[in-house]
């Protein structure tokens, strides 16, 4: 007879060993077990209840706990320090391609407007693109063109830098480099060429007091 099922004298299992395997059971379970589930697994007259009862008591305060959940038993952390078990983490934000192709236009072309962006993409913006590049801080509203309506006019943040390890706008890859990529289409004209963005376009004015952090939006919804 194996020791773990050798009864007391009065004839029912050690509760010591009775005491251990349930514990080693609970450990080793991959979900909650009940003392039905327990007592399949433990010699004939084995007091489960009786041992679960002494491992609650044992593991009281410590760091790992004995917790009875629907009639179901598990080890877990105690309630105190489940923040230690939190693992946080930033997880980044992708990107649409409308967003995508809208940044790359405003790095290439700013300072550009809203109407000068729809202009090189072919298609109108929908409302939320400029917001969400706003929002990540990845483009910034630059001034006010020197045009009828004085649209406002979008420029790349640092942090647009620092996002794509760029030590500066004139680090951003040229013509040749994007063709090699299989970014440009091979049988563009020859006389094709990215705009400079370090130049920058001076026909503009910068923001002034009377322009709202939000006026982006009111803009946007006259659309």
């Amino acid at each position: 007879m194996n020791e773990a099922d050798r009864p007391e004298a009065g004839g029912a299992p050690d509760p010591v060993r009775v005491e251990r395997a349930v514990e080693a059971l609970l450990f080793a379970a991959a979900e909650p077990l009940s003392a039905a589930d327990l007592a399949r697994r433990l010699p004939d007259g084995a007091d489960v209840g009786r041992a679960l009862a002494a491992l609650r008591a044992r593991y009281a305060g410590r760091g790992v706990e004995l917790d009875c959940v629907a009639d179901r038993w598990r080890f877990g952390t105690a309630p105190d320090l489940a923040a230690l078990m939190v693992d946080s983490r930033e997880e980044p934000r992708r990107l649409s391609k409308a967003a995508l192709e809208t940044l790359a236009i405003i790095a290439y072309h700013q300072p550009v407007t809203r109407a000068e962006v729809e202009a090189v993409r072919g298609v109108q913006l929908s409302r939320g693109t400029l917001d969400v590049l706003l929002e990540l801080g990845l483009i910034r509203m630059r001034g006010r063109r020197r045009s009828p309506g004085r649209p406002v006019t979008y420029g790349t943040t640092d942090a647009f830098l620092e996002h794509y390890g760029l030590p500066s706008l004139a680090d951003l890859p040229g013509a040749a480099d994007l063709r090699a990529a299989g970014l440009l289409d091979m049988d563009l004209p020859a006389d094709f060429s990215i705009p400079d963005p370090s130049l920058g376009a001076g026909e503009e004015d910068p923001l002034g007091p009377e322009d709202p952090a939000e006026f982006h939006r009111d803009y946007m919804d006259e659309r």
